[in-house]
């Protein structure tokens, strides 16, 4: 072990327990934890109000949570490689180490840093912290050739059966005592957000996860899709800044699964829940292997494929103004909470790829913007998926008929009502059709500047994009 400390540079891990890279770090030296708010964070963060807040809420419990250890979070606003350079040279640091990006432009970035690093005659460690097994893992169990997985399934039969590493415990770690100069943590005031901090911290994820699995996990199977029931966990924001380990979640759920006394539906819901949690260790696999889909298709069929970037609908869509009311409900969760639903998410990003025809990365661009979470890598995957460009290696798209959708996940209204103010009021049949009824919308009852009608009839516009589509794919 090293005489002299080693730094540990803090990014979207804001966390002390089950931390792969502060284990790293830590056999190392003792650890000098740095934050080092760079002009990429700073952008990120000041696209989204809600995310600057969670994330500054996050930084100050972390910072916490060290001041027990008698140590204190090194803040530096500066660009990645002078902050982490300046502090070696300050505390004599051997070198440093940090969680690995997983979209196109952090792993440019881990890149540079780790050469510039290595120029110093510094040691440079990057690990992977994001993902409950890392991508070189999975990869190594592979039996066809080539990097990676681009199919779910394969992937979801190995990935259950590698083993999930947990590491010490944050009471074994060793911090440096030294005295460095500091800046203040991070204020959501300065990424122009008037919001005190809130909402992060690894207390308060580990107590959401808890809740969910004594409370809601075991009627995952049920609840997970229906967006008024909220079964979901809740937890994507914690997992995109770290604040849980994903290791941590998907030990817990192995070993429920492994309790002899579980009753079968439970068993399914656990089943399920960890399929969930490995479709995004998929999709940073993806992006790992394949950091060039952040702007073109994972499907060579696709590229060249023509999107429109513009629509007449596009601002209603924007504004859950669209006249499906289970796709306008959700762009109003997002809105006023920084969250949506995940299958009513699958709806509404249908509905602008399929039905309005608009490029999938304007959709990414609009939902970054409004979510608090922070994980392009996941969000490419994700938007990739539905808009049938990606990893889903279905023959033609999934297009998702949103009334339909509506009647079989909220047949009640009672999501839509939650979000929708127009509505409320307004008797169930006149604004969800039946399934023997022309399947629009009839709202020549509402007086002007109520709900509006739907801005295209979906029959003829998903037809529309098929026929574009197998004209592309077998001209």
């Amino acid at each position: 072990m090293a005489d002299g400390p080693f730094i540990y540079r803090f990014g979207k891990d804001l966390r002390l327990d089950d931390h792969a890279g502060l284990a790293a770090a830590s056999s190392r030296g003792a650890v000098l934890p740095l934050l080092a708010v760079d002009p990429p964070m700073e952008a990120r963060l000041r696209a989204s109000p809600r995310r600057a807040a969670f994330f500054c809420g996050a930084v100050r419990a972390l910072d916490e949570e060290l001041r027990e250890r008698g140590s204190r979070l090194i803040v530096r606003r500066a660009g990645a490689e002078a902050a982490v350079l300046g502090l070696a040279r300050e505390a004599g640091a051997a070198g440093a180490a940090w969680s690995a990006s997983y979209d196109d432009a952090g792993m440019r970035r881990d890149e540079s840093l780790r050469e510039a690093l290595e120029r110093a005659g510094l040691q440079a460690v990057v690990v992977h912290d994001s993902p409950a097994v890392a991508p070189e893992e999975s990869a190594g169990a592979r039996s066809a050739e080539g990097p990676g997985y681009r199919a779910f399934s394969p992937y979801f039969e190995v990935w259950r059966e590698l083993p999930i590493a947990s590491h010490e415990s944050p009471l074994l770690l060793r911090f440096a005592g030294e005295e460095i100069d500091n800046e203040g943590l991070p204020h959501p005031a300065e990424f122009g957000v008037g919001d005190p901090p809130g909402g992060g911290g690894s207390a308060v994820a580990r107590r959401l996860f808890a809740t969910f699995l004594r409370e809601r996990a075991p009627q995952y199977a049920i609840d997970a899709n229906v967006p008024a029931e909220d079964g979901t966990s809740g937890l994507s924001a914690h997992l995109s800044f770290g604040t849980i380990s994903a290791r941590s979640i998907a030990l817990a759920v192995r070993g429920r699964l492994a309790d002899p006394f579980s009753i079968g539906e439970q068993r399914l819901s656990m089943r399920l829940f960890l399929r969930a949690l490995a479709h995004r260790d998929f999709f940073l696999q993806l992006s790992w292997f394949n950091p060039q889909t952040h702007d073109e298709p994972l499907q060579g069929k696709m590229r060249g494929f023509r999107w429109e970037r513009s629509h007449a609908g596009l601002d209603a869509w924007r504004a859950g103004a669209t006249g499906f009311p289970l796709v306008d409900a959700g762009i109003r969760q997002l809105h006023r909470t920084g969250w949506m639903h995940p299958h009513v998410r699958a709806v509404a990003a249908s509905t602008l790829c399929f039905d309005l025809g608009v490029d999938w990365r304007v959709g990414r661009a609009e939902w970054d913007r409004w979510l608090i979470e922070d994980d392009p890598a996941i969000a490419t995957g994700n938007w990739q998926w539905i808009a049938g460009v990606g990893a889903d290696m279905a023959q033609y798209p999934r297009i998702y008929n949103p009334e339909r959708q509506l009647r079989r996940y909220d047949p009640a209204g009672l999501y839509v009502r939650r979000w929708i103010d127009e509505l409320r009021g307004v008797p169930l049949e006149a604004w969800q059709p039946r399934a023997k009824s022309t399947g629009q919308l009839r709202l020549a009852l509402f007086a002007e500047g109520e709900y509006p009608p739907p801005v295209v009839d979906h029959a003829v516009a998903a037809r529309s994009f098929l026929r574009r589509y197998r004209e592309f794919v077998s001209p």
